[in-house]
C-alpha cells in the first residue's frame, strides 16, 4: 500500500479486498484512492491466488458518496485545471478497468452510492444491495453532469428510466435498484459480514450470493413507469417538461413533483445530461468515457458548476443562481461545444 490511509487494498483468502476508508467524508474518492485502487486491480489481475474482487465502504452511512467535489472546484478556481483533470482522467480510466475486469468484481453496498461511488461499483459484475442502499446521480443539481460511465449505463436501463434519473437526480432505494438492474442482488444488511467472509473463503461467487439473496419487495417506481416512459421519451428537455405538466394536469402527482424538481436544476446541466443519454445509447463503453472527458474538460469554463457546489456543498443555502436560469435562454451551441473532440488531449482508453 502507498502512503494513502483513505483506502485499504489487501489480499484476504481468495479475495482482493478493497475498503474505501474515508467514512467522515462518506468515503468520497480522491486521486490517491483512485491510483491505489488501480494499482491493486492491476496487480491482482494475473495473480492466481486472487479469484475475485470484493469492494466495500467503511462506516455505516456510505459505500461511496462520490468524488471530492469541493477539492476539485477549488483546484479549478485556483487555476489548477490540470490537477482537477488528472483526477477525472484517472477516475474514468479506472471505470474502464473495472468494466473490462476479467474476474468477478463484487461491490457490497449498504448505504449511499452516488457519483464516483457508482463508477467504482456499477460497472463490476455484481452489485449487492443491503437495506440502507441509496443510489443517485444528482449532478444536475450542482451544475455538473452524470459521469463515471453514466453516459453508457443510463441509456441501457429499462425504458426511459435512465433519462429520468439523469434529468432529475432522484434517489433510488433497494427494490427499485434491483428492478432497474442497478443492483444484481438484495441482501439483509446483517448478512453482509457473513457473505464477505464466504467470498473471502473462496465459496463460488454465484452460490454465495444466491444463498444470501432476499426478495427486496415491490419496486415503488414501477407504478410510475408509464408516465416516465411517455414523458422522458420527448425530443428535448423542454418537451419533457411540457409532457410532465400535461400529465400533472391530468392528475398525476408524480409528474407534478418531477416537473417541479427539474425546474430547480441547472438548465445547462440538464441539457448536457439529455445529450449524453441520447448519444450514449449507440456508444461503446470506451467511447462513452471519452465523451465524458470531453465534457468535464470544459465544465470549468462555465458558471453553474461553481455556483451549484457553492449552494449545495459549501454555503448549503440550496439557492443556486443558474446562468442562464431558463431553458429558453440556453444557447444550443454551448451544449454542442462540450461534446467536441479534444485532439491530443483525448482520454486514453487502452
Amino acid at each position: 500500500m502507498d502512503e494513502s490511509v483513505d483506502i485499504v487494498c489487501e489480499k484476504r483468502g481468495e479475495a482482493g479486498l478493497i475498503t474505501l476508508d474515508r467514512p467522515r467524508a462518506l468515503n468520497a474518492l480522491n486521486l490517491a484512492m483512485v491510483r491505489e485502487m488501480r494499482r491493486a486491480l492491476d496487480s491482482w489481475e494475473n495473480d492466481p491466488a486472487v479469484t475475485r474482487i470484493v469492494v466495500q465502504g467503511a462506516g455505516e452511512k456510505a459505500f461511496c458518496a462520490g468524488g471530492d467535489i469541493r477539492q476539485l472546484t477549488e483546484d479549478l478556481k485556483a487555476g489548477r485545471r490540470e490537477e482537477a483533470l488528472a483526477f477525472w482522467r484517472e477516475e474514468y480510466q479506472l471505470n474502464i478497468r473495472i468494466k473490462r475486469y476479467p474476474k468477478p468484481y463484487i461491490s457490497l453496498i449498504d448505504g449511499i452510492v452516488m457519483g464516483g461511488g457508482v463508477g467504482v461499483s456499477l460497472h463490476g459484475s455484481h452489485r449487492v444491495a443491503g437495506e440502507r442502499y441509496l443510489f443517485a446521480m444528482p449532478e444536475v443539481g450542482i451544475g455538473f453532469f452524470p459521469d463515471v460511465g453514466a453516459t453508457y449505463a443510463l441509456p441501457r436501463l429499462p425504458g426511459e428510466t435512465g433519462m429520468y434519473l439523469a434529468l432529475t437526480g432522484e434517489r433510488v432505494k433497494r427494490a427499485d435498484a434491483v428492478m432497474l438492474g442497478l443492483a444484481t442482488h438484495a441482501v439483509a444488511s446483517g448478512s453482509i459480514p457473513g457473505l464477505r467472509e464466504a467470498l473471502i473463503a473462496g465459496e463460488p461467487v454465484e452460490e454465495a450470493l444466491s444463498r444470501a439473496a432476499v426478495d427486496p419487495g415491490p419496486a415503488p417506481l414501477e407504478a410510475h413507469r408509464a408516465v416516465i416512459d411517455s414523458c422522458f421519451s420527448a425530443e428535448s428537455v423542454a418537451a419533457i417538461l411540457q409532457r410532465l405538466e400535461s400529465a400533472a394536469g391530468q392528475g398525476s402527482e408524480f409528474a407534478a413533483k418531477t416537473a417541479a424538481g427539474m425546474r430547480t436544476k441547472s438548465p445547462t446541466s440538464m441539457n448536457l445530461a439529455f445529450e449524453q443519454v441520447r448519444r450514449g445509447a449507440s456508444l461503446d463503453f470506451e467511447e462513452a468515457m471519452k465523451v465524458e472527458f470531453r465534457i468535464v474538460s470544459r465544465i470549468g469554463d462555465g458558471h453553474d458548476f461553481y455556483e451549484g457546489v457553492r449552494a449545495v456543498i459549501i454555503d448549503k443555502d440550496n439557492r443556486p443562481r443558474w446562468q442562464p436560469d431558463t431553458l429558453e435562454a440556453l444557447d444550443p451551441a454551448v451544449i454542442e461545444r462540450h461534446f467536441a473532440g479534444l485532439g491530443a488531449r483525448e482520454l486514453e482508453t487502452a
